[in-house]
């Protein structure tokens, strides 16, 4: 397949550059020509994408990365998993004017960021069906799979990680899933969109609690002179979900 990643960070790089391992030809399109040049110089800024394999992948041919949107090929899965660094999702990097163009029947888009549900049905399909004049669905496939890069963590790195993944619709799903079993070990299809956007927030909001809970213990250790790091290290020692 040929594939766009749009956002090249700390999620969009290790996708890119797994789908180029195995086999996709990648283009990782990113606005900061800045870290274009560092790519193109196989010097890899993010900690769990080693540089040893994107120059390996570089040197393939099977990955490449532009700042410039004119220089988009038509795709056909196009993952864009920085959309969402505002409190509304913004897709400008994949549908401004010039890349309309990459968008064409049969293509596939998906959406990786922490958003609301109801984004990729409600706010997504209406831009894309504006700047390509193409119906979601009947045209193209649209899907919502939210990243869950743990960054630092080495037990769990992306492919290893189960994906979920979710279409509008039954021929959505298939190429979407179809996508990802090719890139990770395990998928975790679910109904609809909404059920993965949400599901994301689900997790988001576990880890939020999670932390706000281990700093609250922290701060009522200060006082009576425990250290809360060794009592966060012992409690951790029991088997089962980690405090």
């Amino acid at each position: 397949m040929h594939v766009v990643v749009a956002g090249q960070g700390y999620v969009g790089l290790p996708l890119a550059v797994r789908a180029a391992e195995v086999g996709h030809r990648v283009v990782g399109y990113d606005v900061d020509p800045h870290r274009v040049q560092q790519l193109a110089a196989g010097e890899s800024y993010v900690e769990h994408v080693a540089s040893a394999r994107l120059r390996a992948v570089l040197d393939s041919g099977a990955y490449s990365a532009t700042a410039e949107a004119a220089a988009l090929p038509r795709f056909d899965i196009a993952a864009d998993p920085a959309a969402g660094r505002s409190s509304r999702p913004d897709l400008r990097r994949v549908v401004r004017p010039d890349a309309r163009r990459a968008l064409v029947p049969r293509c596939t888009v998906v959406l990786e960021s922490t958003t609301y549900p109801g984004t990729t049905e409600e706010l997504v399909i209406p831009i894309l069906e504006k700047a390509s004049g193409l119906i979601a669905g009947a045209d193209f496939h649209v899907g919502f799979s939210p990243e869950r890069i743990d960054p630092g963590n080495q037990t769990w790195p992306f492919e290893k990680t189960p994906k979920v993944v979710s279409g509008i619709d039954a021929a959505s799903l298939d190429v979407i899933k179809g996508f990802y079993d090719s890139v990770v070990q395990t998928t975790v299809p679910v109904s609809g969109t909404k059920v993965a956007e949400l599901t994301k927030l689900i997790e988001n909001t576990f880890r939020h609690v999670n932390i706000a809970l281990v700093n609250e213990m922290a701060m009522l250790a200060r006082p009576l002179g425990v250290n809360a790091g060794e009592a966060i290290d012992a409690a951790a020692s029991k088997p089962g979900p980690r405090p």
